[in-house]
């Protein structure tokens, strides 16, 4: 019997080594994160952030990462946003949901963290990469935007530019980029514009418009280089996913995940949020026909 990638990662999900919650200071303010760190140093290091209202904790119980570092021998670090918000680079007037406190730098708390496990040998510094959901993953487009450097490679998940965050996005050099993004999402809409959600926000660029500026940045071609339409392992979830590719020089990817139909939701085999029926009235359909931390697990280990 054929057991894919992601039955795989199920089974280590039971018996994966607990994550675990540390601490530490950034301009005087004790910071939290939880952490799940390989045995073999130094290695790659994920540094996966959570959505509004969220905390790392959240992310390390409802998502495929930590038994996907535990089976490859990765380390993976979830830090928390204080307020559970980020301070992206979208002024706090234009955010829905909690906002980060006046004053927060959470660039140079990342920062910190990256080289403290730098330091200690524990990261290999060629292979850091970051993740993010939602308000995560708008933190995730800022690290690339402020600290180009310091990545191998990023992915954003349910999340647009907005003119405030791209304008002040000046990449030091290309990374390659990977995005996630639902059709049906009522919070952050694929098109651009403010979302349906009365929760939602306007200035959202569209996604087309957000993919076409990573392709800029990394110097590709403004064209789709091709279209995957992926098979439809669930049919009762009601959504499926297209693989959106571009034609970039070599080492710098950009690639768009477009799931049809799918609401503000991280795709993966099990739910994502407490109260799963509740959160699909609210924010759309999760798609199941892919594990999006697989799927950006993929993207990240052949970089570089």
């Amino acid at each position: 019997m054929r057991v894919s990638g992601l039955a795989i990662v199920l089974a280590i999900a039971c018996c994966a080594r607990p994550a675990l919650s540390d601490t530490i200071g950034i301009n005087g303010i004790s910071r939290t994160y939880t952490v799940q760190l390989p045995s073999n140093k130094p290695a790659p290091l994920v540094i996966v952030l959570h959505g509004n209202t969220q905390t790392g904790a959240d992310m390390a119980s409802r998502t495929s990462w930590p038994a996907m570092a535990k089976r490859d021998g990765f380390g993976v670090m979830l830090p928390d946003g204080l307020n559970r918000a980020w301070a992206d680079f979208r002024p706090n007037a234009n955010r829905a949901g909690r906002a980060p406190p006046k004053g927060t730098d959470d660039v140079g708390f990342i920062v910190r963290l990256i080289e403290k496990f730098i330091a200690d040998g524990t990261a290999d510094p060629k292979r850091i990469y970051v993740t993010g959901v939602s308000n995560g993953g708008a933190m995730t487009m800022t690290m690339i935007c402020a600290r180009a450097d310091l990545f191998a490679a990023a992915a954003s998940v349910i999340m647009n530019l907005t003119d405030e965050s791209a304008g002040a996005c000046h990449p030091s050099r290309p990374v390659p980029m990977l995005m996630m993004n639902g059709t049906a999402d009522p919070l952050i809409p694929y098109q651009g514009g403010r979302g349906t959600s009365r929760f939602a926000v306007a200035g959202f660029w569209s996604t087309a418009k957000t993919l076409d500026f990573w392709r800029q940045a990394n110097g590709c071609e403004t064209q789709d280089a091709a279209a995957v339409d992926l098979d439809d392992r669930d049919k009762a979830d009601q959504t499926t996913v297209t693989r959106i590719e571009s034609r970039c020089p070599q080492g710098r990817d950009v690639m768009l995940y477009r799931i049809n139909a799918g609401g503000h939701r991280m795709p993966g085999a099990f739910p994502d949020a407490r109260f799963p029926r509740m959160v699909n009235a609210f924010l759309g359909p999760q798609n199941r026909d892919i594990d999006g931390a697989e799927t950006i697990w993929a993207f990240f280990r052949r970089i570089p």
